[in-house]
């Protein structure tokens, strides 16, 4: 099939023509100009021997210089987004132009007359001036005609930060025909930049004006374009600007800047997360890489949100081989194809199963024999498993008891099972279950020479039923904003984070131990709400209000990380803690074990009660007033605190 002939570009043409007789014209005025100015712009007292030689030299000069600028792409360029490199060519080809017009001049000189030596430096000043004007005149025209046009119907932006970033932003959104932003000002703190100008945008004063400013101008956007800043001070100048009811924007790290990737389409919303006024939790990657490069690992309930990110930053060390193992397929598919296109050279099997299923859980351990597992897969939902209190048990209790059977009769060196805060002094089912499966773990270890290790960690951010996408529906909706109550408190980290501390924990492993991720201080989910509500740009309680619905069956008011009896040992990384195994009858453990199994296949109402037999410290309840008073006055202290910090 011949390929098709696409059309005569007339508009080109007709570009370059234009371009081409400016250009002569240009020469031309440069050449006399030059001559001109030599002697004060008094033609009558030009001596003829001056005269001539340009006269003479001026066909050959025109066609040089027009060869020249053809070289140097000033015929190619577009030059309604020129920069840097194009005013650098445009200077080097009029600088050849002169060198050129020097030499051949001295062919028609007269014998015993030189051409005055200003000659040669004014005519390529001239030339230099004259076609800077024409390429760029027509992108200050056309930015300026932007503005006039969007100045009516488009967005008005701040930008915090008066750094390279912003310029690269401010530059972007001026010259370009699709852009409906128009900025009003810039805000940063360093006060010798204030008063001057950014690509004609003024730079009106330090973050102390924020909130004024966005009054003064009638801002709807902020884009903070400081790549560079720590999370406490960006966390500082968020809270000034929820304070201003506009839509905030930022750029997601320095790397884009060094990588030369700053651009309007990489600015994204800033997220609750950036107000946990921290920076990213470091990781020592190299232990990381030493004990999962180059092996076999397994991820259960790889398609989840935890399970997932585990995936993507085991990826990233090199593994022999990644098996994800997941029952639901959407998910699975979804994780598959990112990796696919992420690690092309990745040995990955994708596998559709359920921890439930022993026949299938075995096949897949005798056929791969991973060398690593981290089983996410389970049930986590605290109000749909109370409700299924049957579904919890053999998902996470029995599910986990399969897997972990199936890694020690297959060889597996290392068996991590992700845990939860909600396991410390449980009050709902699911808490209880995970707790059982960290005894589970804690007892395999004692007998088989796979290292059975659980690592507990608290809510994470952004993570599949976590509260901020449902806040974020909701406000998508019109709001209102639900919050059970309003002194609940949780800890919270960033999936990455949780999952970087999880792969160093399971290098830290020797066996036994559960370890306890350091979330940090805990956070009001009434102050997540009404952060998420302030950072779309909206007004708590006017535009979305906010309204309290109650704890839910098995939901308590304050979530411990560690319980009271098993003390605390720290490890290298001070935000990775090991709590002390505690004490148990085995034997008695797995008769326990027998019952529940046989409770949760009949389902029988005594699940939740043989649940309490073996976890002594759950104690079910709908809410947080069934507590015992001890532990709730040490609970409302963690509260007392964080009320008094506001």
């Amino acid at each position: 099939m011949s390929k098709k002939k696409e059309p005569f570009n007339f508009a080109k043409l007709y570009r370059r023509t234009g371009l081409i007789v400016y250009d002569v014209m240009s020469i031309i005025l440069a050449s006399y100009i030059a001559v001109i100015m030599r002697y004060e712009f008094k033609v009558d007292a030009i001596p003829d021997y001056f005269l001539s030689p340009v006269n003479k030299f001026l066909p050959i000069n025109i066609l040089l210089t027009i060869v020249v600028f053809y070289i140097f792409k000033l015929y190619d360029s577009l030059w309604a987004y020129a920069g840097e490199r194009e005013m650098q060519n445009l200077v080097m080809a009029c600088v050849v132009s002169g060198v050129l017009n020097a030499v051949g001049l001295q062919f028609f000189k007269a014998h015993t007359q030189a051409m005055p030596q200003s000659y040669y430096f004014t005519y390529t000043f001239l030339l230099i001036t004259l076609i800077f004007i024409s390429r760029f005149s027509y992108r200050f025209l056309r930015s300026q005609k932007h503005r006039v046009e969007n100045r009516n119907n488009s967005k008005a932006v701040m930008i915090i930060g008066a750094g390279e970033a912003a310029n690269i932003i401010i530059k972007e959104i001026i010259t370009s025909n699709f852009s409906t932003m128009s900025i009003k000002c810039i805000i940063d703190d360093d006060s010798n930049k204030w008063g001057k100008y950014i690509q004609g945008i003024r730079v009106v004063g330090g973050r102390d004006r924020i909130v004024e400013c966005a009054d003064l101008y009638d801002v709807d956007e902020i884009i903070v374009a400081i790549p560079s800043v720590s999370r406490p001070e960006l966390k500082k100048i968020l809270d000034i600007c929820k304070n201003t009811n506009c839509k905030l924007r930022s750029l997601p790290g320095m790397y884009q800047l060094v990588n030369g990737e700053v651009n309007v389409s990489r600015l994204r919303d800033v997220e609750v997360e950036d107000l946990l006024g921290r920076d990213p939790i470091a990781v020592d990657m190299d232990s990381i890489a030493g004990y999962v490069s180059g092996k076999t690992v397994m991820v259960t309930g790889g398609g989840g949100s935890i399970g997932s990110e585990l995936c993507r930053q085991i990826a990233g060390h090199k593994p022999k081989r990644l098996i994800i193992v997941d029952i639901y397929e959407n998910n699975a598919y979804e994780i598959q194809q990112e990796l696919i296109r992420a690690y092309k050279e990745l040995d990955l099997v994708v596998l559709i199963a359920s921890v439930r299923n022993t026949l299938r859980i075995n096949s897949i351990f005798e056929q791969y024999k991973p060398d690593i597992v981290y089983h996410a897969a389970a049930h986590k939902h605290v109000p749909l498993m109370e409700t299924s209190p049957g579904e919890a048990i053999k998902n996470n209790v029995f599910g986990t008891w399969k897997t972990a059977m199936a890694a020690a009769m297959n060889g597996t060196k290392k068996f991590v099972l992700i845990s939860t805060d909600k396991a410390v002094n449980p009050t709902n089912v699911m808490g209880a279950s995970k707790r059982i499966c960290e005894m589970i773990v804690q007892t395999f270890n004692k007998h088989y020479d796979t290292e059975f290790v659980a690592v507990r960690f608290g809510n994470v951010l952004g993570s599949n039923g976590s509260v901020i996408p449902l806040f974020k529906k909701q406000i998508a909706a019109g709001g209102p904003v639900t919050v059970t109550d309003p002194k609940i408190i949780r800890y919270f980290m960033t999936i990455t984070e949780a999952v970087s501390l999880v792969l160093q924990a399971g290098a830290y492993a020797k066996g036994g131990e559960i370890f306890v991720l350091d979330m940090g201080e805990p956070v009001k989910i009434l102050d997540l709400a009404e952060n998420l509500i302030k950072l779309s740009g909206y007004k708590v309680g006017e535009d979305i209000r906010i309204e309290f619905t109650g704890l839910r069956p098995g939901e308590k008011l304050y979530e411990e990380m560690l319980m009271d009896e098993e003390g605390l040992q720290d490890t290298s990384n001070k935000m990775i803690h090991i709590g002390k195994p505690i004490e148990m009858d085995e034997m008695r453990f797995f008769s326990q074990l027998e019952r529940l199994k046989t409770a949760a296949v009949e389902e029988s109402a005594e699940v939740k009660s043989i649940v309490q037999e073996i976890v002594t410290t759950y104690h079910p309840t709908d809410n947080e007033a069934d507590h015992t008073k001890e532990h709730k006055e040490a609970l409302r202290k963690v509260a007392d605190r964080i009320n008094e910090e506001e």
